[in-house]
């Protein structure tokens, strides 16, 4: 049976470090896109992290963008601190922020798309990074980012996750969506629909699963995990009568990964698995590409659920939501996926160091 995350705990006041504990870790925070909820969530969710006094969260991005969502939200600015570098400790209350601006004023305009925007959004993402890799910080958590707007702003990544990955030299990564006990990890992420079959081969399937069952061990705490990999075409094929990537690709990835002694099973039929419930009886699941197994999962559980990079170096999570344009600056924007990155982030954290 799949087994559960545990969930993270409120720790006392004590940021020392004492052998590989970390009492209270260090999370750098990303603003994400401007012009859009990323400011908003994180404004939120780090004062409710600060309650719970789970981390030591430092804010990465502008403070100017950060002050102008906070005005429109509680129509006074936030009590903050600006700092150039990480503070030697960070107390459970107020804000940190790192400006990541570099001096060079933005006033956001809420929901609009802009290069301005996207090359902020990423120029903090990138300073968040190397902190983490540094060792300044213990994990990175990211508010989203708009693709269109990073795109326009001359990045060629098509998301957080394939640039982070570049930026920690890592090639074998899988983006993972957590929600409890639920876990979908992607084979393929973010191109194209028409591009998929020709990048889902046995040497993609067989490295996506050892990713996952890696980051389930290494991660998650999980000594024997059982994963269970979805086909590719409707029915899963149908022994070959609707496509024959099950029986030439998927499922000879599997049986290589069991001949390892991996612990997978398929490939299932990807239209009732969720439904059905048979993802609880797996600690994870593995799909295709990104809609095949995202929009089951959002389905299940949108408001807490977080989007987790498997295979790197570094720690970093993000909620699952996007930047939500329509209902910028509004006040309206719900936080409780934000900070279940931010709680995911503290559990892995305290996972590898345990």
């Amino acid at each position: 049976m799949a087994a559960d995350v545990e969930p993270v705990q409120a720790l006392p006041d004590d940021s020392t470090r004492s052998g590989d504990h970390l009492k209270r870790p260090r999370v750098a925070v990303t603003l994400g896109d401007p012009n859009g909820i990323g400011p908003e969530i994180v404004l939120k969710s780090v004062r409710e992290t600060h309650r719970l006094r789970m981390a030591q969260p430092v804010i990465v991005g502008s403070a100017q963008v950060l002050r102008a969502h906070a005005v429109h939200m509680e129509n006074r600015p936030p009590d903050m601190e600006i700092v150039a570098s990480m503070p030697d400790r960070i107390p459970p209350e107020g804000l940190f922020v790192l400006d990541a601006a570099e001096g060079e004023p933005f006033e956001p305009v809420f929901g609009k798309v802009a290069a301005e925007a996207g090359a902020l959004a990423m120029r903090s993402v990138e300073r968040a990074v190397e902190l983490c890799l540094a060792g300044e910080v213990d994990a990175v958590v990211t508010a989203p980012v708009h693709k269109e707007a990073i795109s326009m702003a001359g990045y060629i990544h098509p998301g957080h996750t394939e640039f982070i990955a570049g930026l920690a030299g890592c090639s074998q990564y899988a983006m993972m969506m957590i929600a409890e006990g639920l876990r979908v990890g992607l084979v393929t992420a973010h191109m194209p629909l028409r591009d998929v079959p020709h990048a889902v081969t046995r040497e993609s399937v067989l490295a996506g699963i050892r990713v996952v069952h890696a980051a389930l061990r290494a991660d998650f705490g999980i000594r024997r995990p059982e994963i269970a990999v979805l086909g590719l075409n409707p029915h899963a094929g149908e022994g070959g009568v609707l496509g024959r990537e099950e029986t030439e690709v998927v499922g000879p990835a599997i049986h290589e990964a069991q001949a390892g002694g991996l612990l997978v099973s398929g490939p299932y039929p990807a239209d009732g698995f969720f439904g059905a419930g048979i993802w609880r009886q797996y600690d994870a699941v593995l799909a295709m590409y990104h809609d095949q197994g995202l929009a089951p999962f959002k389905t299940l559980a949108f408001e807490h659920g977080v989007n987790y990079t498997a295979g790197l170096p570094i720690v970093r999570t993000s909620p699952d939501h996007g930047t939500a344009f329509d209902i910028a600056g509004q006040g309206r924007a719900r936080s409780e996926s934000m900070l279940s990155a931010i709680s995911l982030a503290v559990d892995i954290v305290r996972c590898r160091n345990r």
